[in-house]
């Protein structure tokens, strides 16, 4: 068994062309994950000279390479609830602008001929207790009535066991605009899109200070590699543990790194992995400590889940890895003893709100905190902050926004362990 991310081991690693930092550029880019190479090829695009500047050796390493390969539609929140807190003219906003970002990858992916393996089947939020049926479809009704989603629909527990092979499973919701893709091959081909249109993408330079001039937008970024003086400058890290708290600390301080896990089978076989998700779709269940799951193209099964409350290392993901592996054992036991090839954990940027925040603050321009729905947003938010940057404040979906720090956190979540026993205890209680 490999503690590493499928998504990277089974994806040829992206080589930049750019060898020498460049002493100026009109914007450089914190972080080269998806946010920051989607900025990129958009901002390239246009004409702007652009460098990305990414801590670690490889490209889209971190959440933008350890996730479960989803790329769904719907918020992190119960509709519902934001609802209640912003009114429905704002709720139905943000619900639509992850359908928008659901568009925005599908689009670069045709435009890009980027070879991903992205597929649009949907999602399904599966209930694994009577009453979670009932709460979805109370969620149905009311995004029906708000006009927010009229492509969603309930189905009952045969009709789930006709496409998911478990009698776990009381009945889903569908969400029919949801997708799926190869983390790994996607990031490539976005890194390479962008090279094609001249930006820059430069590994193994971390941002270690930020310097501004004066109070313009102008920056001078000190990097492990050497100085970079840029006009403009995106924020496009997130819970990644590269920076520390220095120039980083304010956002820092407003994102807990909360790790999830995957473990991914070996091959199952064509007709076996058929059987056991025939419309081959994304699945999560209704939870807070819940799991998601999806095959692949060369039929292994990917499971995943926050199994435990902790910080991604290899000794944690060994034993999420085993937790994982009891999970998917009680979900599919007909699996048997199948082998587990891959087993790797990763930091999801949790905000307090748990809805991304993106903006504009002394000088820098950032988009993070994308709480665990991250891979259809972040490429979008790198599209429309490309626009923001460009002069078109309206383009950000998350815009004019209050966000506090978190209190008590100050440097590493030392409070990850008591999070997590909260919401063990809820699930049990529901």
């Amino acid at each position: 068994m490999k503690l590493d991310s499928y998504w990277t081991d089974s994806s040829v690693a992206f080589v930049p062309a750019a060898a020498e930092l460049p002493a100026q550029v009109d914007v450089a880019i914190v972080g080269g994950g998806f946010t920051g190479l989607s900025a990129a090829l958009a901002l390239a695009r246009r004409g702007a000279k652009v460098a990305v500047l990414e801590a670690g050796s490889r490209v889209a390493a971190e959440a933008s390479g350890r996730n479960g390969g989803h790329v769904n539609n719907g918020l992190a929140m119960d509709y519902a609830e934001v609802a209640a807190k912003v009114g429905v003219e704002r709720a139905r906003a943000w619900y639509h602008a992850f359908d928008d970002a659901v568009d925005t990858v599908a689009r670069l992916v045709r435009e890009e001929a980027i070879d991903c393996d992205f597929l649009r089947h949907g999602k399904l939020k599966l209930a694994t207790r009577p009453h979670q049926l009932d709460t979805l479809r109370r969620a149905a009704d009311l995004l029906a009535k708000d006009g927010v989603d009229g492509d969603i629909e309930i189905l009952d527990a045969d009709r789930v066991r006709a496409e998911v092979q478990s009698e776990r499973f009381h009945g889903g919701m569908l969400y029919r605009r949801s997708a799926q893709m190869h983390m790994g091959r996607f990031a490539q081909g976005l890194a390479a899109a962008a090279e094609r249109q001249g930006a820059q993408i430069h590994t193994g330079a971390e941002v270690q200070r930020l310097e501004r001039v004066g109070r313009t937008h102008v920056h001078r970024l000190h990097t492990a590699r050497g100085t970079v003086t840029a006009q403009q400058v995106l924020l496009a890290t997130g819970a990644s543990r590269h920076g520390g708290y220095g120039s980083f600390g304010w956002l820092r301080r407003r994102i807990v790194p909360v790790g999830s896990f995957i473990v991914v089978t070996e091959p199952l076989g064509a007709e076996r992995a058929q059987a056991l998700l025939a419309a081959r779709r994304t699945y999560t269940t209704v939870a807070n400590i819940h799991h998601y799951f999806r095959l692949t193209a060369d039929h292994r099964l990917v499971f995943g889940g926050r199994a435990r409350f902790a910080i991604s290392s290899p000794q944690s993901d060994a034993k999420s890895g085993e937790i994982l592996r009891q999970g998917m054992a009680g979900t599919f036991p007909q699996l048997g003893p199948v082998r587990i090839d891959y087993c790797w954990g990763g930091l999801v940027d949790m905000t307090q709100d748990r809805l991304p925040h993106a903006g504009e603050r002394d000088g820098l321009y950032y988009a993070t905190g994308y709480s665990g729905h991250g891979t259809q947003m972040s490429v979008h938010m790198g599209q429309r902050m490309a626009d923001v940057m460009g002069g078109d404040p309206s383009a950000n979906p998350w815009r004019d926004r209050d966000w506090p720090a978190i209190p008590g956190h100050l440097g590493p979540p030392w409070f990850l362990p008591f999070v997590g026993a909260y919401y063990t205890l809820k699930d049990k209680l529901a």
